[in-house]
């Protein structure tokens, strides 16, 4: 059987990634250069980049994909829509499946119908893309099934009418990260920043990262790498780490009552750089 996903990618778990690349489904030719691109996990996207009359072939080709080798997470339709029963019946049998992202979730219920649907245990994405999902962010997170958070920029733009501003989305995505804190699941996916390449990529992932989101979608695979840098420990950061750790395991005494908690960070990084392979980059 042929390998089609890049293998430092494959091999980090989910609740880790930080670039999450929609492929289309409306061409099975986007799929292997997805598959084979930087990007920490893939989603074959059925949702947004197919139109309704191509939604039936798209499925079948996702379907036959993950029956032939590939491994994704697919994007479904909306629970309100006409489409979303027969997409779950379809990949609750696709064995590449690696969970669900459902599209325009605004109640906890919704995942948790989604989840019932598929084989026990497959991870559900909620993408939270407007002004109710927001509000109803917390039960989202806490609902059975839930895996984690991701934030649909451009759909709650329009519900809102709130500007790409960094400042008018602040609130919706400090929603998010409380809410998975609350929730008990990893930090939520940020939107993609539609276009944005090098510098000003990174500067959005700046953004991203300030929130407390630790993953961030994309459209184009050219993306990834930039986001996996910008959502990573820096290389101050891992310094940083690498000298407390050490001084600590010499025996450094506890001076004030920031000690434990930069301890703790210090651990956090080093566990991030550990499963980024970044000690040595």
């Amino acid at each position: 059987m042929p390998t089609f996903r890049n293998r430092r990618a494959a091999a980090l778990p989910a609740k880790l990634s930080r670039s999450w690349l929609l492929a289309s489904a409306a061409d099975e030719a986007n799929f292997a250069p997805a598959l084979a691109s930087e990007a920490d996990s893939v989603i074959f996207d059925m949702e947004d980049a197919v139109p309704a009359e191509g939604k039936a072939a798209a499925r079948e080709r996702v379907v036959e994909a993950l029956s032939t080798g590939m491994t994704a997470w697919v994007r479904v339709n909306g629970m309100e829509t006409e489409f979303w029963a027969d997409d779950l019946a379809a990949l609750s049998k696709a064995p590449g499946l690696r969970g669900i992202m459902l599209a325009m979730t605004e109640h906890p219920e919704q995942v948790t119908h989604s989840a019932m649907r598929l084989q026990a245990g497959t991870p559900v994405l909620a993408l939270v893309e407007s002004a109710i999902g927001i509000e109803n962010a917390t039960a989202i997170a806490r609902a059975p099934g839930t895996f984690r958070l991701a934030f649909g920029v451009g759909d709650f733009r329009r519900d809102t009418g709130a500007s790409d501003d960094p400042m008018a989305l602040a609130y919706a995505r400090s929603r998010l990260v409380v809410a998975s804190r609350v929730g008990q699941l990893p930090g939520p996916i940020d939107g993609p920043t539609v276009g944005a390449l090098g510098e000003d990529l990174l500067a959005a992932c700046k953004v991203t990262a300030s929130m407390g989101m630790t993953g961030k979608l994309c459209l184009m695979p050219e993306a990834a790498d930039t986001i996996n840098k910008g959502l990573s420990p820096s290389e101050s950061e891992i310094k940083w780490a690498h000298e407390l750790l050490d001084a600590h395991a010499a025996g450094a005494v506890v001076g004030d009552g920031s000690y434990l908690p930069r301890l703790a960070r210090a651990e956090k990084i080093s566990a991030l750089a550990d499963s980024y392979g970044l000690w040595n980059a």
